[in-house]
This record gives C-alpha cells, sequence and structure tokens, in this order.
C-alpha cells in the first residue's frame, strides 16, 4: 500500500496496533529513512505505552510499558548487530510472549523467535515523501491476512 505522509504511517501504524496481541514479532525491513521508526510510534499510539519512541540504533533495544495495563512493547534495532550470536544476547525470546516485539533491521537475523509474525518492508517512493508499504503474514496465527492486514 501506498502511504502519502509521515502521519499516514502513525495512523496505520496506529489501527495496526489495534490487531496485535502479546507474544506478537513484527519483523521492520526497508532502507534508512524509510520510515520504520515512524511506523513504531504509530504502533506506540494504538498500545497505549510510555515514551517517547526513537530509533533504538545505539540502545539496540528498549521495552516500554503499557500506560493502560496492555502488552508492553519492545522495540529493537538489529542495525549494529553482527549475527546471530548478538541477538541472541538480546534476549528478546525472555520477554516474548507477554510483550509485542518489533525489531527493525532483523530481516534474517530474528526470525527464529517465532513461527508466527509479520514482516513489514517499507521503500520510499522517488522523489516524493511517500512510502511503499508491503506486509507478509507468517504462520498460523497470520495465515488468513491479506497483504495489508487492515483489510481483512
Amino acid at each position: 500500500m501506498r502511504l502519502a505522509t509521515a502521519e499516514d504511517m502513525r495512523a496505520y501504524g496506529a489501527r495496526l496496533a489495534a490487531l496485535l496481541r502479546p507474544g506478537d514479532l513484527l519483523v521492520l525491513s526497508g532502507p534508512l529513512g524509510a520510515g520504520k521508526t515512524t511506523l513504531v510510534q504509530g504502533l506506540a499510539e494504538g498500545l497505549k505505552v510510555r515514551g517517547p519512541i526513537t530509533s533504538p540504533t545505539f540502545v539496540i533495544a528498549r521495552v516500554h510499558p503499557s500506560l493502560h495495563q496492555g502488552p508492553p512493547l519492545v522495540h529493537a534495532d538489529a542495525y549494529r548487530l553482527g549475527g546471530d550470536l548478538e541477538v541472541d544476547d538480546l534476549d528478546l525470546d525472555a520477554s516474548l510472549d507477554e510483550s509485542i516485539t518489533v525489531v527493525e533491521w532483523g530481516e534474517g537475523l530474528v526470525e527464529g523467535l517465532a513461527d508466527d509474525r509479520l514482516e513489514i518492508h517499507i521503500d520510499r517512493e522517488a522523489g516524493d515523501e511517500a512510502r511503499i508499504v508491503t506486509v507478509r503474514g507468517v504462520g498460523p496465527r497470520w495465515a488468513d491476512t491479506p497483504s495489508d492486514p487492515l483489510e481483512g
């Protein structure tokens, strides 16, 4: 789908949050500046977690507790990680069952954390602020999910 502005990306994330439940894993990919963190800001807004939501590139992972007795949001960034061993060191699987876990730059690194996940790829449209978002559901949890989970 095509999202014209950063606000559209945040709004999409907020709507997507309504479909999520504890144990869900989202793997975000796309080039630098594509809007991965902007999407997470929308997810956080929809999940009503404590912020602010910023890119965790240097701290690697942040836990954002719920403000309304919902699941916490674990927001990780695998950009600086060198491989599977460093991902294991984050212990993302320790809180996976009770959290919603979002990993930026996690493609090829975190898929083993869960049989079910949403893989979200964000691309920039040339010469425009617009972004193209592609969503792929993996596993039984997302088996009947259309390419846009908000359609189904």
